[in-house]
């Protein structure tokens, strides 16, 4: 038996690119390479410092002698790149109706994100809220503000408003 398949046509109109975009691309591309390269540079230090060679991601605790102080400072660069991968498609899509807010958005995660690894990496703090100790929540005031961003192109596209 043969199953039926609707046909639905797609139309599409043009796009246009405000002149403001291009600081979207130096703020939530370039930007967060520079912050995740800046933390990665920290990461070589703390496995100098540490004693933990590559291949090893994170120290391991009872075999490394400050596993724990090793492990604050990975951590603090793998946080960057659990949000990295929604916050560049967010900001980039944002970006084309809320250009100079995304260019924002995209500064305050990139600082933001260096900010909570120096917070994180500090183990003269608790490690619940070190991380958020030394700016590490404006990382979050951009992360959220793309989403945002990109919410109001979803809706605008779907004629919501």
């Amino acid at each position: 038996k043969e199953s039926k398949i609707t046909k639905r046509k797609m139309s599409f109109t043009s796009l246009e690119i405000p002149k403001e975009y291009g600081y979207v691309l130096f703020t939530c591309v370039i930007g967060p390479f520079i912050s995740s390269f800046s933390m990665g540079v920290n990461v070589m230090k703390a496995r100098k410092k540490y004693n933990v060679p590559l291949p090893n991601l994170y120290a391991t605790p009872g075999f490394h002698k400050q596993a724990d102080e090793f492990n604050r400072v990975q951590r603090g660069h793998q946080n960057f790149f659990e949000t990295l991968m929604i916050f560049i498609p967010a900001a980039l899509i944002g970006g084309i109706k809320h250009p100079i807010a995304c260019a924002v958005h995209g500064i305050l995660f990139s600082v933001g994100g260096y900010l909570y690894q120096l917070g994180y990496t500090d183990a003269n703090s608790d490690v619940k809220t070190a991380r958020h100790g030394k700016g590490g929540p404006l990382k979050f005031v951009g992360y959220f503000g793309a989403i945002g961003a990109l919410a109001s192109v979803g809706g605008t596209i779907c004629g919501f408003w």
